[in-house]
């Protein structure tokens, strides 16, 4: 959270435990004392305050006297003080990790809607694979088993899963890790450059070839080359890979020079290799020097518990990307599970990423995740506000004035009754009479329009919801049993 956070409790054994926690979370805090709170705080600061004992006992007149600020209460023993419009929530001991982001979440949204502000991440061993399901373990276990062998390796499983991760663990953890990785995607090349692509070709080979040039091959010399979507490699190209698997030589396009290939090849698809072979688009002699060892990368979906491990891991490489910080809060990665994940990890990616530019250094609850991603139903905390906040808002409302707003208002008639040229010596109820004001101004633009809220919303110049919670606040629902 931006908003800074205060610890103020005289039971120091909590406190230390309270602030472990908070470390614990990255969430930056501060102890502060009673006597104190006045040099950090005025009556309109927005921070969040962790109230729990005070030797004073005045913890109502100090919760009203911040209205701004949200308070969550230490310990069953200020139960009491729930009803509190800015006291948000009530943390009893042993403390939840679970518990402590809903409540900063909904302490989050409490400043967020402040009247006044409207519109204003043996497992360590392997790179980038993130996850404790038994799909995860096993992927990691034949990772493991093969990556000290030179045996060809055949990675399926659907888009966006991570098989190129998978490839580039087995190339680390293996005798090859001192020679380079060399990925070629085969249907990302037009098929008349994918043997150069792949081979390389000497200088004259065919029109274009101003000097020679390395193929993949050449480049992964005493490394790896990953071939990805070899599914979409077209079947001459086949004939041909399938040559130089098979002899371990091939020469350059436009050469007669063979050339040894001291590379592993590891090649991946989403594709039914087995399907196509009994369609004609595969070669099942490659398949079978290609399938020598198959890992299979589960889809998303078949390890939702890995979910919550993922977004920490994806919340961290956004931050590495210059993104700032995002978290979740229990609810919103309980819904994220239920999710099917047709993009599998890659989407998951995307997500925690647009998150992240949407909500920086916030936490994200189902309420705020897009609506394809809500599976949950949940009640989302609505904040409830002090009298004095509100009001303050109606009056900046009714006299923030700009030139279109008041071509808007010429089309308005004030009551007589309503208007006061001159204080009467007695004075006035200013609160009373703005009041009346705005009670005579909404009725005027609801019978105007027959209570369509949407239409005297917008003579009034107010947003629809705004509009309603006015509208409830005076009692000026329409009643349908007189419609």
């Amino acid at each position: 959270m931006t908003t800074k956070l205060y610890i103020l409790d005289q039971q120091e054994q909590r406190t230390t435990r309270l602030g472990a926690v908070l470390s614990f979370i990255s969430e930056s805090h501060q102890l502060v004392q009673y006597h104190e709170l006045d040099q950090y705080l005025h009556a309109e600061s927005k921070a969040v305050i962790l109230l729990g004992a005070l030797s004073s006992q005045d913890h109502e007149h100090l919760i009203r006297r911040y209205p701004a600020c949200a308070f969550l209460l230490l310990g069953e023993t200020l139960k009491h003080h729930l009803g509190l419009p800015n006291v948000v929530g009530l943390l009893t001991e042993p403390f939840s990790y679970a518990s402590f982001t809903q409540l900063l979440r909904d302490c989050q949204e409490y400043q967020r809607l402040l009247p006044g502000q409207k519109g204003q991440s043996e497992q360590s061993r392997f790179v980038g694979m993130v996850g404790q399901t038994p799909a995860m373990q096993q992927v990691r276990f034949l990772i493991q088993q093969v990556a000290k062998t030179d045996a060809n390796v055949l990675i399926l499983g659907d888009s966006g899963t991570g098989k190129e991760v998978v490839a580039r663990n087995i190339h680390v953890l293996s005798n090859r890790h001192q020679g380079p990785f060399v990925p070629l995607n085969c249907g990302a090349i037009p098929a008349e450059l994918l043997e150069s692509e792949l081979f390389g070709h000497e200088k004259g080979a065919f029109t274009g070839a101003i000097s020679t040039r390395k193929g993949r091959f050449e480049l992964a010399q005493g490394g790896t080359l990953f071939l990805d979507e070899i599914g979409d490699m077209p079947l001459p190209m086949q004939v041909k890979l399938l040559r130089v698997l098979q002899e371990r030589v091939y020469e350059r396009v436009g050469g007669s020079q063979p050339i040894r290939a001291d590379v592993r090849i590891i090649a991946a698809t989403h594709r039914a290799l087995e399907q196509m072979i009994e369609d004609g688009r595969f070669r099942e002699d490659l398949f079978y020097r290609l399938n020598v060892f198959p890992i299979e990368t589960p889809a998303l979906r078949d390890r939702a518990d890995d979910l919550p491990l993922l977004v920490q891991e994806l919340i961290v490489r956004t931050e590495q990307q210059g993104h700032a910080k995002v978290k979740f809060t229990e609810r919103a990665l309980e819904s994220l599970k239920l999710h099917p994940w047709p993009g599998n990890v890659r989407e998951l990616a995307n997500l925690v990423e647009r998150m992240a530019i949407m909500y920086p250094n916030q936490v994200v609850d189902v309420a705020e995740l897009p609506q394809k991603y809500r599976h949950l139903e949940v009640e989302t905390y609505v904040p409830v506000y002090p009298d004095a906040l509100l009001e303050r808002d109606a009056i900046n409302e009714l006299f923030q004035s700009s030139d279109d707003e008041e071509e808007q208002s010429d089309a308005l008639s004030f009551p007589a009754s309503g208007s006061i040229e001159i204080l009467p010596e007695q004075g006035v109820d200013l609160k009373e009479f703005l009041a009346e004001l705005e009670i005579s101004l909404i009725t005027q633009a609801l019978e105007r329009h027959e209570y369509v809220v949407a239409r005297a919303a917008d003579i009034l110049c107010l947003r629809r919801t705004t509009l309603v919670e006015k509208m409830r606040k005076y009692n000026l629902m329409r009643d349908e049993s007189q419609a």
